[in-house]
């Protein structure tokens, strides 16, 4: 183990405990007690630790802190960009009352990046993992390397049933299902036939939202519109223009007023595309966003479609060192899904003004 990763471990058994003795962390990390207390002495000289006989205490210990961390969890997470800030933010926001320290890895949707993350968590002694595995291998790859994780395991934003041992993984993500349904009801409500979806099917939310939107189009009678694939890629600015474009083309074409874009890059370019077009937001064409993250600061702030993102990190915290602590009931594994919530901006307007082909504008949709 290099210096830069022992004097890490010590800093974070430091954290948990308040002291630590030389010969016992030596043995943990399999190095000498020499190598242990030459560590702690230059820790010490940079004044992050207190040296005493034996070993060290934290520079907190002396002020007698009763709120120490005593559990270290583990956080592997995509990105920590765009989605995942606010999710962190509610793991830390109860962290503190369970005196859980997180300890976040980053792994960009490589699954080697992230079997490296939880490697290196491991070793530096969590007792569990919030995980979002990647989705861009298969199930069956994943189940087993999930199923070996030697501690509690909470999947974040993911479900995953391709063994019966990963299907016994606690879970907890947004109901992306049931949000969809919550955009296409509204845009209903206000009077639109026909509702076209951009969506950017690369992303694990993808499927979630298609058969969401499908459902409702179906359950409320509405005229049925293709869905439009969008590109993954936000810095090619020029691939989402084209797409935008395409959206707005094919809903002239159909007299289609209404558009549910996933995620807010998309439809924040769908907007201003229409705007430079010459169509009104929401007069002309009504847009509605999945993700809530940048649009309420577009030209026109655009209604959207927010996970529950906050709720959904604290929530899994909990979930976690409810395991950890061997406290959890009932103990049998839970799957849970929290329902996103509808954010009423700009976008979306009142009724229907201009009437669509063989309905009239303030004409409610079928029910069946």
């Amino acid at each position: 183990m290099l210096p830069h990763a022992r004097q890490e471990f010590l800093l974070r058994q430091l954290e948990l405990h308040g002291s630590l003795r030389a010969t016992e962390v030596a043995q943990m990390m399999g190095v000498s007690p020499v190598t242990v207390r030459r560590d702690i002495a230059e820790l010490a000289d940079q004044g992050r630790v207190e040296r005493v006989h034996g070993g060290a205490l934290s520079n907190g210990s002396r002020a007698g802190r009763p709120d120490v961390a005593r559990t270290l969890i583990g956080v592997v997470v995509p990105s920590r960009t765009f989605y995942y800030p606010d999710v962190l933010h509610g793991m830390e926001s109860v962290a503190a009352t369970m005196r859980a320290r997180i300890v976040l890895g980053v792994a960009g949707y490589s699954p080697e990046a992230e079997r490296s993350r939880v490697e290196r968590l491991l070793s530096l002694g969590v007792e569990g993992l919030v995980l979002t595995p990647s989705h861009v291998q298969a199930p069956e790859e994943t189940a087993p390397w999930l199923a070996s994780i030697p501690v509690p395991v909470v999947l974040l934003e993911r479900h995953l049933d391709a063994t019966r041992k990963v299907r016994e993984i606690d879970s907890i993500r947004s109901d992306h299902s049931y949000g969809a349904m919550l955009a296409v009801d509204h845009l209903a409500a206000l009077g639109h036939t026909r509702v076209a979806l951009a969506l950017d099917s690369w992303t694990p939310t993808a499927p979630w939202i298609r058969t969401g939107y499908l459902e409702a189009v179906d359950k409320l009678g509405l005229d049925p519109v293709p869905v439009t694939e969008m590109p993954s890629g936000f810095n090619d600015l020029q691939a989402i223009t084209d797409a935008a474009d395409a959206v707005l083309n094919m809903c002239l074409a159909s007299q289609t007023r209404a558009v549910l874009a996933h995620s807010d890059h998309h439809a924040i370019q769908i907007a201003e595309i229409a705007q430079l077009r010459g169509l009104r937001v929401p007069e002309d064409i009504a847009v509605i966003s999945y993700d809530d993250v940048l649009v309420a600061h577009a030209a026109v702030p655009l209604t959207a479609v927010t996970p529950p993102r906050v709720e959904l990190g604290r929530e899994a915290l909990r979930m976690l060192m409810g395991r950890v602590d061997g406290t959890e009931e009932p103990s049998s594994p839970r799957h849970v899904q929290l329902l996103p919530r509808l954010t009423i901006r700009e976008s979306c307007g009142g009724s229907v003004r201009l009437p669509p082909p063989r309905r009239t504008a303030v004409a409610r949709p079928r029910r069946r």
